[in-house]
């Protein structure tokens, strides 16, 4: 398992709900929770390992010894947003980049863990950020499509410098077209993976987002 980086077609996925928790998920998660500590992230959605689930992890200290911190978030719903503030922020997938994005500063959030317990966490902060970062890729949504245009122009070199590598990497054959990764990534959608299935919890179909969920 390793981070795609842009401009990864996975990316750009809107991720299809998680339709049961089961050991093949718990495995996926452990895994995705080694890379975020061993990349020094704070948090990683599966869209960036290159599963379209609508799944991510967060931990804002990015302290591994802290594991109190550390939350899973499966089937996430964002259900309010509060107030409006901008910070910088960065991506294990665009590494190296940096921007300011304005975002709510307060949200309420529903989601399942991994026993299958539905939970809902009012955040703020840092924790509200990292939220709606991860949530943002869950859609295919990126930091910089949050950037104002004249901030995103600043760092548009090194999106195309991240790009022309991977369009090299494809030309080096080291890394699959973009064809053939979108074919891998929609096979995926439907939660299936080469592993055992033990342990399975079904979850219902989860709520849509309110349309009055804007920042404000």
């Amino acid at each position: 398992m390793h981070v795609v980086p842009h401009p990864h077609p996975a990316l750009r996925v809107k991720a299809e709900p998680v339709r049961a928790i089961d050991k093949n998920l718990r495995r996926v998660v452990d895994q995705m929770r080694v890379l975020m500590y061993a990349t020094r992230g704070i948090g990683l959605a599966a869209n960036q390992v290159g599963l379209p689930w609508r799944l991510f992890l967060t931990n804002p200290t990015g302290d591994s010894d802290r594991p109190e911190e550390e939350r899973v978030f499966v089937n996430p719903v964002v259900l309010k947003r509060n107030g409006a503030g901008e910070d910088e922020e960065g991506c294990l997938s665009l590494p190296d980049l940096f921007g300011p994005v304005r975002r709510a500063e307060r949200v309420t959030v529903e989601a399942y863990d991994l026993k299958g317990q539905s939970f809902r966490l009012e955040l703020d902060g840092l924790d509200a950020r990292v939220v709606l970062h991860e949530n943002d890729h869950l859609d295919g949504v990126l930091f910089p499509d949050r950037m104002r245009p004249e901030e995103r122009e600043k760092i548009a070199p090194g999106l195309a410098e991240l790009e022309a590598k991977f369009r090299a990497g494809q030309a080096a054959g080291e890394i699959p077209p973009d064809e053939e990764l979108e074919r891998t990534t929609a096979g995926l959608a439907d939660g299936s993976l080469p592993l055992s299935v033990l342990g399975e919890v079904e979850l219902p179909p989860p709520e849509k987002e309110p349309e009055d969920g804007a920042e404000t």
